[in-house]
């Protein structure tokens, strides 16, 4: 009787479990694969503009948007956010790398899709300062960031910059809401 038991799998959960393992592995790496497909496309989105950017805009008059709401404007930004920290071009490359390395190894405990699109946000985001960083003037871990997004009375930023903002703003909601990396929910 026991043996039936085991081989239907209705009463033994460490069958079920058994069963449920592969499943669940096929369903995290769908995670892992949405994670890094939003990020390559968010990395590319964002370092096309930043080549047509200094292809086509810079050395060149700021193109007007939306009036003086809004222009497209090169811009070569060492710092951090709104130009912040000049003198720190480094560091901001150390911890850009560090986030990469954080977002790759939690993947593997990934089992949200709302979890995997902020952190596909956030990593394609920060690839696309980081290659910055690594590979524009003045030199290796010191390259200026392209920003040309300029609304008026605020600072020029990028669409990396746009992806980490977003992915952020997604896992401060997801927070909120009690929903984990793994795919748990808690209500506090």
């Amino acid at each position: 009787m026991a043996e039936a038991e085991r081989t239907i799998g209705t009463s033994n959960p460490a069958g079920a479990d058994e069963a449920a393992a592969p499943a669940e592995q096929l369903r995290g790496s769908r995670k892992i694969a949405v994670l890094f497909g939003v990020a390559v496309v968010a990395y590319l989105i964002d370092l096309v503009s930043k080549m047509l950017v200094v292809a086509k805009l810079e050395h060149h008059e700021p193109i007007e948007i939306i009036g003086d709401l809004l222009k497209f404007e090169a811009v070569r930004n060492p710092g951090a956010a709104f130009g912040m920290g000049e003198a720190f071009t480094v560091i901001f490359t150390c911890i850009a790398a560090t986030v990469i390395i954080v977002i790759a190894r939690l993947a593997r405990k990934l089992y949200s899709l709302p979890w995997a699109i902020a952190l596909g946000l956030l990593l394609g985001g920060a690839l696309g300062n980081l290659t910055d960083r690594i590979f524009r003037a003045p030199g290796v871990f010191e390259g200026a960031v392209v920003d040309f997004i300029a609304p008026a009375h605020f600072a020029v930023f990028n669409l990396a910059d746009s992806a980490i903002v977003c992915g952020g703003f997604l896992i401060v909601i997801l927070s909120f809401k009690g929903l984990d990396p793994d795919g748990t929910v808690h209500k506090d």
